[in-house]
């Protein structure tokens, strides 16, 4: 089966670029940058399945997504879920045993002889290799360049929708929590992560390429803070970067190697730097063919729902 939309043969029509029905995998599919995919890539006409631990509520994926019941450490699972499909989105969560995860999850891709792997690595990843998750994508990132199989690394920086999860912090005492500190730091939204990842599966070109996916945003603490006063219309502090202080009450919500995985990194941030360049920017704007959204954006409805 063929679709075809303005913009990609011109001997066809006026405006038009053709996509080749295929099936997909998604792993980490129910969560939200996985299901942020499959829901892009219906969008574009592929067949999708995901890979879940349990069926999804009903309303979390489009009503076409096909679900397989697995798990990334259970390799006969995970054979079962590429049997079949010509492409894998592979997004693993941030765990202590993501390597094995990935390379399980790799190595069967491999056998079965897929088309095409995505990867969804992470900004910088080889210059914070110190931070346990990502020295695991450093190492993932390797054995997809080592062997055989067409990939495309997509690196993005930090979530934004990372901040969605700070509603009670800021209407509650009113602080922005995050240690990111004032440098700035590299952010991008989740709906153009999957917008990018939708291209590199279902469009040509992509193959043997790495991406960072970066907004303009230049995020930092205090400026986050700032334009949360403004939407919420109440004072937010940010609240700084004592790191001894933000992993212990991280100890609180998560468990402890969790909170050590995420001190490191954000401390990297803060004494190593997490910045794009304009040129990255430019580069990501390119492949999604418009400018990514910004934070400010994100916010402003995300705000907008809060009040609601």
């Amino acid at each position: 089966m063929i679709l075809v939309e303005p913009g990609h043969f011109p001997n066809l029509l006026p405006t038009a670029r053709i996509f080749y029905c295929m099936k997909i995998l998604v792993t980490g599919g129910t969560g939200t940058v996985g299901s942020a995919v499959a829901s892009e890539l219906v969008k574009r006409g592929a067949e999708v399945r995901v890979l879940a631990r349990k069926q999804p509520q009903p309303g979390k994926l489009p009503v076409d997504v096909e679900v397989a019941i697995g798990d990334l450490l259970d390799p006969v699972s995970v054979e079962q879920a590429i049997r079949g499909v010509d492409k894998l989105f592979l997004l693993n969560a941030v765990s202590p045993d993501e390597l094995t995860q990935a390379l399980i999850a790799y190595g069967i891709a491999r056998r079965v002889g897929l088309k095409h792997v995505t990867y969804l690595s992470v900004f910088k990843a080889d210059q914070y290799r110190d931070v346990p998750h990502f020295a695991s994508k450093v190492a993932v990132e390797g054995a997809l360049r080592e062997f055989g199989i067409p990939y495309t690394i997509l690196r993005p920086g930090y979530f934004f929708q990372n901040d969605a999860n700070l509603k009670n912090a800021l209407t509650g005492p009113g602080v922005y929590p995050v240690p990111i500190g004032t440098a700035g730091m590299a952010a991008v939204d989740v709906q153009d992560i999957a917008e990018a990842a939708a291209i590199s599966l279902t469009e040509d070109g992509h193959d043997g390429q790495t991406y960072d996916l970066v907004s303009s945003t230049m995020l930092t603490g205090p400026g986050a803070a700032a334009l949360w006063s403004r939407l919420l219309g109440r004072e937010i502090k940010y609240t700084g970067h004592d790191f001894d202080q933000w992993e212990q009450m991280m100890r609180g919500m998560m468990t402890a190697w969790r909170a050590f995985d995420l001190r490191v990194m954000f401390q990297g941030y803060f004494e190593r730097g997490f910045a794009s360049t304009d040129a990255e920017v430019a580069r990501f704007a390119k492949l999604l063919g418009h400018a990514a959204r910004t934070y400010e954006d994100f916010a402003s409805e995300t705000a907008a729902l809060w009040k609601a």
